[in-house]
């Protein structure tokens, strides 16, 4: 860890790679707070992945990949929301075909770009060390995008969420909203894909979520904390993988999971405890009865 602060003060790329994980965790926090509790996971990888075709596309008629990614990454939402609106008894067949072509199309593009070999890696699994400083003003602009977003239709995104069939009882245009979301989770994808990549970008959105899930049961509580351990996992996974000089991005994963599955057993021997608590409170206290008694 000495090692890692020492060579913060010296090298701007680690500066940036950190500043380009806070700022990932923001989006992870807020917006995969509703991939968890609207459970949309695999609509969501469905977005992640297609987005490599707009990547490949941008690279071979030399735009900014990030904005082939952001392109790609909405066209895909509001496919996949269309999708699982209008035919959602074949929603995962279809949402899993959009997937392959997405990744499909990339892999060709990028084929037939010079030096395709290196940029794919990178874009598959992440790699943080390489973001670019300007790319860090985009970062910042979708996260600013994103919270706004989400503070302007809160309780709209609250009672989709939720209930959608309530939400339309309230005159809410679920409709309209739901694709919003899975716009907003584009975005964050984008904003994620440098991190981790596209392989591991699902992780990273949902295991933070899923966690803070685990200890609170309000919306913002969730969004708040899951968006605090975002921003630990990726400093600690990057601090983690460069003194051994190892990926930071699948470190940040395994590192992740791990919280996950303490999480887990932490809160389910919590709750068992609670339940047994109650449960011994309510016999000892019954008329009649002793606490030995059945």
């Amino acid at each position: 860890m000495t090692e890692f602060l020492n060579a913060l003060t010296e090298h701007a790329f680690l500066r940036t790679a950190l500043l380009a994980g806070l700022l990932a965790s923001i989006g992870c926090g807020v917006i995969g707070t509703y991939v968890v509790v609207k459970r949309i996971a695999f609509l969501a990888g469905g977005i992640a992945h297609s987005v490599l075709g707009g990547m490949g596309a941008a690279l071979y008629y030399g735009f900014d990949p990030l904005l082939g990614a952001l392109l790609a990454a909405v066209a895909a939402a509001l496919i996949i929301g269309v999708v699982r609106l209008a035919w959602s008894a074949q929603e995962d067949t279809l949402v899993g075909a959009i997937w392959a072509i997405g990744m499909a199309i990339g892999i060709l593009y990028i084929a037939k770009t010079p030096g395709y070999s290196a940029d794919l890696m990178s874009y598959l699994f992440g790699n943080i060390l390489l973001v670019p400083r300007r790319d860090l003003w985009l970062m910042a602009g979708l996260d600013l995008g994103l919270v706004l977003t989400v503070v302007l239709f809160y309780r709209q995104f609250l009672a989709v969420s939720f209930d959608e069939e309530f939400a339309r009882l309230r005159g809410v245009p679920v409709t309209f909203f739901y694709l919003l979301l899975l716009c907003l989770v584009a975005v964050t994808v984008v904003l994620l894909i440098q991190v981790v990549g596209l392989i591991l970008v699902i992780a990273l959105l949902t295991l933070p979520a899923a966690v803070a899930g685990h200890w609170v049961h309000s919306l913002g509580g969730m969004m708040g904390i899951a968006t605090l351990l975002g921003a630990a996992l990726t400093s600690a996974g990057l601090a983690l993988s460069y003194g051994p000089d190892l990926p930071a991005g699948p470190t940040m994963i395994l590192l992740a999971g791990a919280v996950y599955v303490l999480s887990a057993l932490a809160s389910g021997l919590y709750r068992a405890r609670r339940a047994r608590r109650v449960t011994g409170s309510g016999r000892s206290t019954a008329p009649g009865l002793s606490a030995d008694e059945p």
